[in-house]
């Protein structure tokens, strides 16, 4: 056996029917799976499938086999689970994974998962359990991962045999675990790339998996420190490990890790990558934003886009670029534990800090290790992270962000929907908008979908683009491109959550309810965005963004009572000469859509005149709410003191209207454009809890 086959056979397990007693030539065989963390294994979601209703439901349904004993285990995470829980079988599709707690075998060894994604063309190894050749046994074969296609990392060379489902993939060069066996198809295989576990993270309980690749760490350096613990995974990387190699030493790195492996988890993905761009930008010296976006869950996987940087610039003729770039994220990651002060073992970040130190003194360039002093000299003082300590901290860059600027969102969402094609379907795209201007495109649809599927389409983009945007506190916006019949979508009032009730208790949380209560939602028009912005709209624009609001009525027709007369509607012409007339600082208003028939060509008038703020209601309603309705509209626009105010009474007005306690005498379904011609960034406030209290009347 090689050095890493020899390692990869003790974490491998048969995944077979629960009972006792039974024998290893009888018992009924479902697939393998292999150890990632002390007692949790890792297989595919159709092997377990195969155990029906019971997987799902019991806590103890899954039979376990490995060279340790035998055991029950239980599926803690699953993607995708059966549609139908009673249901015996489901899709399988990607990302055909299932994470499973076996308690009892904490002593079996683990596997070392990747900290990125593949890299490819890559030679690897195939490893599981199957009856192949009659009796169960180990099976080991060769190929190449040859190719990403979408979720899927293709496998080419020795076929895969049945029953190595849910077995491991292995890098031969790296050392390292990057796939999980699927299935084979007519002319090659197909494995479920380790960074699908990114995606159990987002299921509900996901958050143990924050736990589970800490136990991952520390096991791994547990073993690396005892020398009686026999073969392990750290040595045999360092030997794998080719002369002159620009990768982070593994000895360095199992450290490292098990000093995340103490730290809080971040916030999402948005923090990690917000410091990989810091460090990237500092030790490249330009502003080093990749054109691929990565979805880190872990500190970990911060630093895997980290060791083995290059200078774009240079060649790669400067391998201390990688170590200076890891050390120094090192040092960010401590200072951004210290947001979390309360999950914050202050011994083990003392220790933390001291071992970054030591190492930057070893190792970094001067300029770096200066940065890295400076940083943890903040915390030894126990400051907080703020924007403009590291900022200060971080030396002179060419990026866009300022020393002193104030925190904001790692990026906003840009949710773009086009003209109606091929009929009435819609051309989608969701992108990622970072200083206001970079954009980042993460999902298209340019067959386009029908008007009712845009939620359907865009939920799932729309979630992984937010998760990117967060920072800590900071939340990312949400503006919608839209044409002008589609602005009555009510696109505030999706939720992203699978989960259709918001209101079962045990459902409910940050991500379940509606995206305007907890986060900045706006309409932009497509068409005016698409031209320069002309001098009306600019210097509208001046006139709300800095002035107390005023409303007035977008249609000509509406009375001091909120409602239209009856008759005639107002002519375009004559709603563009009236709304042309407005103060710069008074804002339209109307009582009913605008996506349609007189709400409409009032809008276009209104956008035509150069208004960059609208309120109006998308809803039904009857003449005496409509009087409510404008009454309301005018008190908080004058609360909002200006454009950017606006964003915190329109969020606390829907979050009043969504409870019934409080909705009593508002009106709701309340719908905002807010179009400046030169999009400043959103999210530099951080989240603050609503006042719940109602303006008075």
């Amino acid at each position: 056996m090689s050095a890493l086959e020899e390692m990869v056979r003790p974490s491998l397990a048969r995944i077979v029917a629960p009972g006792d007693g039974y024998a290893p030539d009888r018992e009924e065989y479902w697939g393998s799976g292999f150890f990632i963390a002390p007692g949790w294994l890792l297989t595919c979601a159709h092997v377990v499938g195969k155990g029906g209703a019971a997987v799902w439901r019991s806590g103890n349904a899954v039979g376990v086999t490995w060279q340790g004993g035998k055991t029950t285990g239980e599926v803690v995470l699953a993607k995708p689970r059966p549609e139908e829980p009673d249901g015996a079988r489901g899709s399988w599709r990607f990302p055909d994974i299932a994470l499973v707690r076996v308690r009892g075998a904490e002593d079996a060894p683990c596997v070392w998962l990747s900290d990125r994604a593949p890299t490819i063309p890559a030679q690897v190894s195939l490893h599981g359990w199957s009856r192949q050749t009659g009796d169960i046994g180990m099976r080991h074969g060769i190929g190449e991962a040859s190719a990403l296609d979408g979720k899927a990392l293709l496998l080419t060379g020795q076929e895969l045999v049945e029953g190595v489902s849910g077995g491991p993939v292995v890098d031969l060069r790296h050392g390292a675990v990057i796939g999980m066996n699927k299935g084979r198809g007519r002319h090659e295989g197909a494995a479920v790339p380790i960074t699908a576990l990114r995606e159990l993270y987002d299921v509900r309980g996901g958050e143990i998996l924050h736990t589970v690749m800490g136990e991952h760490d520390l096991h791994h350096l547990g073993r690396f420190n005892d020398p009686a613990a026999g073969a392990d995974w750290t040595r045999t990387q360092t030997r794998l490990r080719a002369p002159g190699a620009h990768d982070l030493d593994p000895g360095l790195r199992v450290r490292l890790y098990g000093h995340f492996a103490h730290l809080p988890p971040p916030g999402g993905p948005g923090e990690v990558m917000h410091l990989v761009h810091e460090v990237k930008s500092r030790v490249v010296q330009e502003d080093y934003r990749s054109p691929i976006e990565h979805d880190p869950r872990t500190w970990r996987e911060g630093a895997g886009l980290l060791h083995g940087l290059r200078d774009p610039g240079d060649h790669g003729g400067r391998p201390e670029l990688a170590l200076d770039a890891v050390l120094l994220y090192a040092a960010k990651v401590a200072g951004a534990a210290l947001d979390h002060p309360a999950d914050v073992d202050r011994d083990r970040l003392r220790d933390f800090t001291a071992w970054i130190t030591e190492q930057a003194t070893l190792y970094a360039r001067q300029a770096i290790r200066e940065d890295i002093d400076a940083l943890l000299g903040c915390l030894s003082e126990g400051t907080s992270r703020t924007s403009t300590t590291l900022a200060t901290v971080a030396g002179p860059t060419s990026t866009r962000a300022s020393a002193g600027a104030p925190a904001r969102a790692r990026a906003d969402v840009l949710v773009d929907v086009g003209e109606p094609v091929y009929g009435e379907r819609y051309p989608l795209s969701v992108k990622l908008l970072y200083d206001g201007q970079d954009v980042t495109p993460l999902y298209s649809n340019d067959q386009g979908v029908r008007r009712d599927e845009l939620h359907q389409y865009l939920r799932e983009p729309l979630a992984e683009a937010l998760r990117l945007g967060d920072r800590g506190e900071h939340l990312a916006s949400v503006e919608a491109f839209l044409p002008r019949r589609l602005f009555d979508v009510p696109l505030d009032d999706w939720r992203l959550s699978p989960d259709d009730d918001w209101d079962d208790a045990d459902l409910f949380d940050e991500q379940s309810m509606p995206l305007g209560l907890r986060r900045v939602v706006v309409i932009r028009d497509r068409r005016r965005n698409a031209r320069p912005a002309s001098p009306e709209w600019r210097r509208r624009w001046a006139g709300v963004a800095n002035r107390p609001l005023s409303a007035g009525a977008l249609r000509g027709e509406a009375t001091a009572q909120g409602h239209p007369e009856a008759g005639r509607p107002e002519g375009r012409m004559a709603a563009y000469g009236r709304l042309s007339g407005m103060d710069d600082a008074c804002v339209p208003v109307h009582c009913g859509p605008v996506g349609s028939g007189p709400g409409l060509d009032a809008m276009a008038a209104a956008l035509a005149a150069g208004h960059p703020l609208v309120l109006w209601r998308r809803d039904g309603h009857d003449h005496d709410e409509c009087r409510e309705f404008h009454v309301q509209a005018g008190q908080l626009l004058g609360l909002a003191g200006g454009a950017e105010g606006l964003h915190r009474q329109v969020r606390e007005l829907r979050i009043r209207v969504s409870d019934p306690d409080t909705a009593e005498g508002l009106v709701g379904d309340i719908a905002v454009l807010f179009d400046p011609p030169d999009r400043p960034p959103h999210g530099t406030e951080p989240m603050q809890p609503p006042l719940m209290a109602a303006p008075d009347t």
